[in-house]
């Protein structure tokens, strides 16, 4: 069984940087798409509040996904007090200013990865051998590291961010 931790070169910088690790059986494993899905949400109601009224069929047709995910998601965002959402009729409200949303304060709100953190550690290393005896010695500190270098990242980037772009492409 092989376990690749796939990290691009120039991690650090890269506002893309996804961190993805093969489990067991070979299965990828990433960053929750929830997580661009709620900065699409948050970027559409941003671009068409004045034009559209935001519902999650309209949300639904832009990110291409159900609406009942987007709905999943919208509660989550509002439950984190992200949003307002005005049951029925449709409406969507950001809460703060988009200087004051960051990255980092969307992912924590969709819970884009598990409370074990990004990275899952194979189970049960075979503690006679010398290598799966000492692998989360070897390991654990330096992925807690990868994972605060992400996150810190992320707390640099706000939806103002999201806004100047569009703005910038359109």
């Amino acid at each position: 069984m092989t376990y690749s931790i796939l990290i691009p070169k120039d991690w650090k910088s890269d506002i893309n940087f996804r961190i993805l690790y093969y489990t067991k059986g070979l299965t990828l494993m990433q960053i929750s798409s929830r997580f661009t899905i709620a900065l699409h949400i948050f970027t559409c109601v941003e671009y068409f509040k004045d034009r559209e009224k935001i519902t999650s069929d309209f949300l639904s047709g832009s990110i291409s996904s159900n609406p009942v995910i987007i709905r999943n998601i919208l509660s989550q965002l509002r439950k984190a007090g992200l949003i307002t959402v005005a049951r029925g009729t449709g409406g969507i409200e950001i809460t703060r200013d988009l200087s004051e949303i960051s990255f980092y304060d969307i992912y924590m709100a969709v819970e884009a990865v598990k409370e074990e953190g990004l990275f899952h550690f194979h189970e049960s290393p075979n503690p006679m051998c010398p290598v799966g005896k000492n692998i989360h010695r070897l390991l654990d500190d330096k992925l807690v590291q990868i994972q605060e270098s992400m996150e810190n990242k992320m707390k640099e980037y706000t939806l103002l961010d999201m806004k100047n772009g569009m703005e910038e492409f359109c």
